[in-house]
């Protein structure tokens, strides 16, 4: 069963925890430089000489403003990069340990392939999340508020239309254009790994594919791999695309909707000329927070689903837990008692019993698939017997320290 988005999300943002307060700092500076560069579009309305005022102050202001956006913009990217690569650091660490920990019992059946892209391309991916998706999206939500509670000082009206304006470009249309390319995101995930796995397997049994004059075959599998993943990126390509224009028309609606308004009440004469023009020019240059929220849709359902590989691993319990802190331990005669094993539905091993003495040569004697590999792993506890009891040397090797 596949998580939510949400959930996926959630469970990213909680290993930022060691590197909270640079986030804090990245979105304090994205809002302060945001709010520097709607700043220098409203000044320009009074620029503009549409507005009575000291067109030397406005100026200067607009130059502190726009050289302060420069600054601020950088100190933002800075801090989310510092965490984006710490915690790509952290991360990788943390699935070296995990892939440990799963080894050998829970890598047996998984495509070395796919386990090289969670590695490499799925936590590179994750910095586009951690650079690029949480401060902008709490960016965002701050920068709309403080834009709110600004146009509300010229009418009510215009409080509301700012609202449903930043709801549906930052939050709507990003979630209704996510559903549509959610599917194909995760598929082009997969489609990735696959190819990776059939480079690795090519590379590998390079062998094996020249000896029986397989390259043609192999070639052709490797190319169709890479057709079907052009294929689904061309399908995410197309929701982005259809998704900006969308956004973009929205934008220009409400700043058309904010100007209409505005001359009805200028009309009504329950505003002044200034309370039609700063509102219009500020929803019009507002949006940016919300824009690039809603340009990460399409990266997101790719950010996601590798965010939701490597939290899989992560949080996957290993078929076996090391065993520590026992007394040493003096190897002896190994005994195998009543030792019944299976693989999930596959019974292996049924009422196993042998001794094999200390010292001495011992044969095990088999069909191909009757199970002599699963004991000797299951002799060096790689897996758990699902009943009876092996011993070295008396001690049963679920005490024995896993060193």
């Amino acid at each position: 069963m596949r998580r939510s988005g949400f959930k996926i999300m959630m469970g990213l943002i909680g290993l930022i925890k060691p590197l909270a307060g640079f986030m804090t700092l990245a979105i304090v500076l994205g809002v302060l430089g945001f709010l520097c560069a709607i700043g220098v579009s409203v000044l320009g309305v009074f620029g503009l000489g549409f507005l009575q005022t000291n067109l030397k102050t406005v100026f200067i202001i607009i130059a502190a403003f726009a050289i302060l956006r420069g600054i601020l913009h950088y100190g933002e990217q800075a801090c989310n990069h510092y965490i984006a690569f710490k915690l790509l650091a952290i991360i990788r660490r943390q699935i070296f340990d995990a892939l440990r920990k799963l080894a050998p019992a829970k890598m047996e059946g998984k495509k070395k392939g796919e386990l090289i892209a969670i590695l490499t391309s799925d936590i590179e991916l994750l910095e586009v999340f951690y650079a690029h998706t949480v401060s902008p999206i709490a960016i965002a939500v701050l920068t709309s508020l403080i834009m709110i509670a600004i146009v509300l000082q010229y009418h009510i009206i215009f409080g509301v239309i700012a609202f449903l304006g930043y709801l549906t470009v930052g939050c709507v249309l990003p979630i209704m254009f996510g559903k549509r390319g959610a599917k194909h995101g995760v598929e082009y995930r997969q489609k990735f790994s696959d190819l990776n796995s059939n480079l690795f397997d090519s590379l590998r049994g390079v062998d094996e594919i020249l000896q029986y004059d397989y390259s043609e075959k192999q070639y052709e599998k490797v190319i169709s791999a890479q057709e079907k993943l052009n294929r689904s990126a061309e399908k995410l390509r197309k929701i982005e695309g259809f998704q900006r224009g969308v956004t973009g028309s929205a934008i220009l609606v409400f700043g058309m909707i904010t100007l209409i308004v505005g001359l009805a009440l200028y009309d009504g004469l329950r505003i002044n000329f200034d309370g039609v023009m700063v509102p219009t020019v500020m929803m019009l240059s507002s949006f940016g927070p919300v824009v690039a929220l809603s340009n990460l849709s399409n990266n997101l359902n790719q950010t996601l689903a590798c965010g939701e590989r490597v939290l899989n691993i992560l949080e996957e319990e290993p078929a076996v837990t090391d065993v520590v802190g026992e007394a040493e331990s003096q190897f002896g005669d190994v005994k195998i008692e009543d030792v019944d094993f299976s693989y999930e539905q596959i019974q292996v091993l049924s009422n196993i019993s042998m001794n094999m003495d200390k010292g001495k040569v011992t044969g095990i004697l088999g069909k191909s698939g009757s199970g002599k590999s699963t004991l000797l792993k299951l002799l060096m506890r790689f897996w758990q017997v699902d009943r009876g009891r092996i011993s070295i040397g008396d001690k049963s090797v679920n005490h024995i320290n896993t060193s």
